[in-house]
């Protein structure tokens, strides 16, 4: 379609050029004006028009000649050379009509007044075209800076999630390794666990997932997770039962979840709650802190907790919000995402 009009846009330009001639000006003294039949209308038209064909090629080398980044040359010079080049070019026009058309001779009162409105026409073809050309090629490069961007996100969102994988299955191994020494059984239901949680991290990872899908895994991590702990670890859970199909980018609670069995103490509990409020989805895990709390510290530092940080803001800028504190017995995770 854009093709289509910068074809048709010479032809306009013709036929506006006629135009204004024959119905601006005084037809009796407009030498574009055919006093000589149909004939020679048809002939003074098509000759415009097959003229302002050629004058959009010349402006397109023009323009690629002035917007060229090797050229030097100021604009104001540039509109300059082409308003003599407008001037020439319906000179001669006007030269080809009086002479082969219409078999005159040349009016220097005829010229002006011919040829003031159509170069003005001409010379505002050009600055419109160059004006097209320029804010295409700002287009252009504004869209190729963005996927340069866009593709340098995606390159630090896969490093992000190769730094995740060998620290999540780090964990898990140590949790294979300390079953080892129990029934046969015990071993093996860890591992079939641990490959249902592998799957959906490898199959998920490039796309956002229903958040019903999410909460499944995040029911899976638990189950795991209570495979290693001791039977007096309290988990209490609520998942709101509006959220269903609503898309969100996986394994973006894993670090906090993480987290929170890693540095389980004292009391011995945790509490995690996903609820959908207002076209938020609002995340919080707390768990209890050990006696000698200090160490515990580092669950707002480490590996998992920055690169999660950095994800969130790749993955939702200016859409979340994430509070991490430790209270006097408990460590506490907020993250509110908006849609």
């Amino acid at each position: 379609m854009k093709n289509i009009s910068r074809w048709i846009t010479p032809l306009i330009v013709g036929l506006l050029i006629m135009g204004a001639v024959w119905f601006l000006t005084d037809p009796g003294t407009y030498i574009y004006y055919p006093r000589n039949g149909i004939p020679v209308k048809l002939y003074t038209i098509l000759t415009v028009v097959i003229g302002a064909y050629c004058m959009y090629g010349i402006y397109l080398m023009a323009i690629h000649y002035f917007t060229n980044k090797n050229k030097k040359i100021k604009i104001g010079l540039e509109y300059v050379v082409m308003l003599l080049f407008a001037v020439f070019w319906n000179t001669l026009l006007y030269v080809f009509i009086v002479y082969i058309i219409e078999n005159g001779t040349f009016n220097t009162t005829d010229w002006i007044r011919s040829s003031g409105l159509s170069i003005s026409i001409s010379f505002i073809y050009y600055m419109v075209l160059r004006n097209n050309q320029v804010t295409e090629e700002y287009n252009r490069q504004a869209l190729q800076l963005e996927k340069t961007r866009s593709n340098q996100l995606e390159t630090e969102l896969k490093y992000l999630r190769a730094q995740y994988h060998p620290h999540f299955l780090f964990n898990a191994l140590n949790t294979v390794y300390f079953q080892i020494d129990n029934p046969q059984a015990d071993a093996k239901n860890t591992i079939e666990l641990l490959s249902e949680l592998l799957r959906y991290q490898l199959y998920n990872m490039e796309k956002g997932v229903a958040i019903a899908d999410e909460i499944n895994y995040i029911k899976s991590y638990i189950r795991f997770q209570q495979l290693r702990m001791t039977k007096r670890l309290a988990i209490t859970t609520y998942f709101d039962e509006a959220l269903d199909k609503q898309k969100i980018y996986p394994l973006i609670y894993q670090p906090f979840l993480e987290n929170a069995f890693k540095y389980v103490g004292g009391e011995y509990w945790i509490t995690i709650q996903l609820a959908f409020y207002e076209e938020t989805i609002i995340f919080c895990i707390e768990n209890s802190l050990p006696e000698e709390a200090p160490q515990t510290r580092k669950q707002n530092s480490g590996i998992g907790i920055e690169n999660i940080k950095r994800r969130l803001a790749l993955l939702y800028p200016d859409r979340h919000s994430l509070n991490i504190r430790q209270e006097e017995k408990s460590f506490v995770v907020e993250l509110i995402i908006e849609f």
